[in-house]
């Protein structure tokens, strides 16, 4: 990778514009999550500590190119002040006279956020004007928002290439670790893919057979592929649709070496709802009037061992219905045992994506993988082996 980080720039009296990502939920003017916020301390701090002085640049909902008094970034100068632990200036608008004046008479161990950029219509069409006007502000460029990385905006790809840039230390951490798990991993690796329909994952899985040596296939998704070898499914859910294209993903699977796991028991209801009766059947046998909604015990059995033989291990989409008990037990289970082999030493684990980072949270493992991603489609993006504009950028 061609990228650098703020070890590489001489920051000491420079302005440096940080794209960030601080898109957090608020009610009522009040932050309820300030996570994305959290994750961001210490490119803020490392830059303060070199002498430099950091300008926020970031998006904040979808105002679609108007000034919207509810999606200000002003409302988050509080929440700021308190992680960052100094004084947060705020700039009326991210490009102009006003905002290049506030950028200039910003003080030493003083930090600015400037007002969401997806105010103006341009920024969502990359224009090479309004990342001038940014770039005025600023003597070095620093992104630290992976997950707005897929996006080619102003200020994610345009403004990259008029100043020197860098990673921020969350987009440094994120490169690293993806890089990891599938630029350079060790080997054996093995991917989990699971959620419900194949069609939103067919770039993923087409990328990962021929990087990967194990892909486990769960939830929705796995009955598709059991529909495509003549399984009956019974009422669950699956995209017959889909039935050639998941064949044509086994058949070139045995043509790169990628082992295709898919479940060989089944926990069945007639009945998605909370302790519903359920049945332990092997996965040739699902009633007419059954729904597969998660792994059975022998199926965990299989994957726990192909990750005991794994070094790597790559994670998106739970093995079950796991929003209800008891079809959160596949996902619980295979879940705590990577995080007890990450624990061990034994396994490198990276996770991402909404459902994936809310089940291995409710399962208790997420503290012990090696990294979870928050970034959402520019996580799945980079899992397909797409090239993300921002990153991108950086290489310069």
């Amino acid at each position: 990778m061609g990228w650098k980080t703020l070890d590489d720039m001489d920051l000491n009296g420079k302005r440096v514009l940080v794209r960030v990502d601080i898109n957090v939920p608020v009610v009522d003017g009040v932050v309820t999550d300030a996570t994305r916020i959290e994750r961001i301390v210490p490119t803020v701090r490392d830059i303060l500590a070199a002498g430099g002085k950091p300008i926020l640049l970031a998006h904040f909902g979808r105002p679609g190119g108007e000034r919207r008094q509810n999606l200000s970034l002003k409302q988050l100068v509080p929440t700021l002040e308190t992680a960052f632990g100094t004084r947060v200036r705020f700039g009326d608008d991210c490009v102009g006279i006003e905002a290049e004046t506030a950028a200039a008479n910003l003080g030493a161990g003083e930090v600015l956020l400037l007002e969401n950029t997806r105010f103006h219509a341009s920024e969502t069409k990359n224009s090479p004007e309004l990342a001038a006007g940014m770039a005025k502000m600023g003597d070095v460029y620093c992104n630290d928002a992976f997950s707005a990385a897929h996006r080619a905006h102003s200020s994610t790809e345009a403004l990259a290439r008029l100043l020197p840039a860098c990673a921020g230390r969350l987009m440094q951490q994120e490169l690293s670790a993806l890089e990891a798990a599938l630029g350079s991993p060790k080997r054996p690796v093995t991917a989990v893919v699971g959620g419900a329909k194949v069609s939103t994952k067919l770039d993923l899985l087409g990328n990962l057979i021929e990087k990967v040596d194990y892909l486990i296939i769960g939830g929705g998704m796995a009955n598709t592929f059991l529909v495509a070898q003549d399984i009956n499914v019974g009422k669950s859910l699956a995209e017959t649709a889909m039935k050639d294209t998941a064949a044509e993903i086994l058949s070139k699977a045995e043509t790169t070496g990628c082992q295709i796991i898919l479940p060989r028991d089944i926990v069945v209801a007639e009945k998605f709802e909370a302790n519903a009766p359920t049945q332990i059947l092997p996965v040739d046998q699902c009633p007419e009037d059954g729904m597969i909604l998660d792994a059975g015990p022998e199926t965990v059995a299989m994957i726990t061992e192909i990750f005991e033989k794994s070094q790597t291990l790559i994670w998106n989409g739970p093995l079950g219905a796991f929003e209800i008990e008891p079809f959160d037990a596949a996902t619980n289970a295979a879940a705590l045992k990577a995080a007890a082999l990450t624990r061990s030493g034994q396994l490198v684990s990276v996770a991402g994506g909404g459902d994936t980072v809310a089940a291995l949270n409710a399962s208790g493992a997420a503290k012990d993988f090696s990294y979870i991603s928050t970034a959402g489609g520019a996580f799945l993006e980079w899992m397909e082996g797409k090239t993300l504009p921002g990153v991108a950028a950086l290489d310069q």
